[in-house]
């Protein structure tokens, strides 16, 4: 028996991950926006196919369900973003907690490749945009793409719940 049509997410909420390079992340990113009511925007170039079975196994029966949104690099992506909302960028290096920062909806929850995070002149750019997700001081320079995908994707549901 096919799945029941799964509606399509409220346009308040995008993630964008900018050159993802490990599939099950992006799988579990997808995972993760449909959980929450997000869109998930993919930026080119990826470090894998989408139909590679990785992702596929990472957002688990889900991944039919998923629309990515494909930009096929930067610069496309970032003249499609004045439509989709304010942009958010997620860093460790960003000078507000993702707690107190002032994300309203629409908005755009940008995370960077694994191996680099966020290009330079990106942050550079939204430097007042850049957020960090309050971490204990130890070891462990930043966390796991998708799991602050979902950090950020429920504080930004708890402050802005689906109806």
């Amino acid at each position: 028996m096919p799945s029941p049509p799964v509606p399509a997410p409220p346009a308040d909420l995008h993630v964008a991950l900018i050159w993802p390079e490990i599939p099950w992340n992006t799988g579990n990113t997808a995972r993760s926006c449909l959980a929450f009511g997000a869109t998930l925007h993919l930026v080119e170039p990826l470090g894998f196919s989408l139909d590679a079975a990785a992702v596929r196994r990472a957002g688990l029966d889900y991944w039919e369900h998923v629309r990515p949104v494909v930009h096929r690099d930067l610069e496309a992506f970032l003249a499609a973003l004045p439509a989709l909302g304010a942009p958010w960028l997620l860093t460790a290096e960003g000078a507000t907690p993702l707690t107190v920062a002032p994300i309203a909806p629409p908005a755009v929850l940008l995370l960077g490749a694994e191996s680099e995070g966020l290009p330079r002149p990106l942050r550079e750019r939204f430097a007042d945009r850049c957020v960090r997700i309050p971490q204990a001081r130890g070891p462990v320079r930043s966390l796991n793409q998708s799991s602050a995908a979902a950090i950020a994707l429920a504080e930004f549901r708890r402050r802005h719940p689906l109806p």
